[in-house]
C-alpha cells in the first residue's frame, strides 16, 4: 500500500488526497514524510473501497476509459 501511495502522488498530483499529502509535509518542514505516506496509503486503500465498493470516485481523480 505505501508504494501505491508513492505512485498516487507521481500520477495523480492533483487529487485531494495528494494536496492533502504535500499540505501535511510542507506545514511539518519535510519532518514526517514517512508517517505520512503510511497515512496516505491507509486513506487511499479507504478511498479505493469505497470505489469498488459503491463506485464513488475519489476527489480529483483523473479517470481513463479502460
Amino acid at each position: 500500500m505505501v508504494e501505491l501511495a508513492w505512485l498516487w502522488l507521481r500520477h495523480q498530483p492533483k487529487s485531494a488526497l495528494a494536496i492533502w499529502f504535500k499540505e501535511r509535509v510542507a506545514k511539518n518542514a519535510g519532518r514526517m514524510k514517512t508517517p505520512m505516506i503510511v497515512a496516505l496509503a491507509r486513506k487511499l486503500l479507504v478511498a479505493l473501497w469505497k470505489y469498488v465498493s459503491s463506485g464513488v470516485v475519489i476527489e480529483g481523480a483523473i479517470m481513463k476509459a479502460a
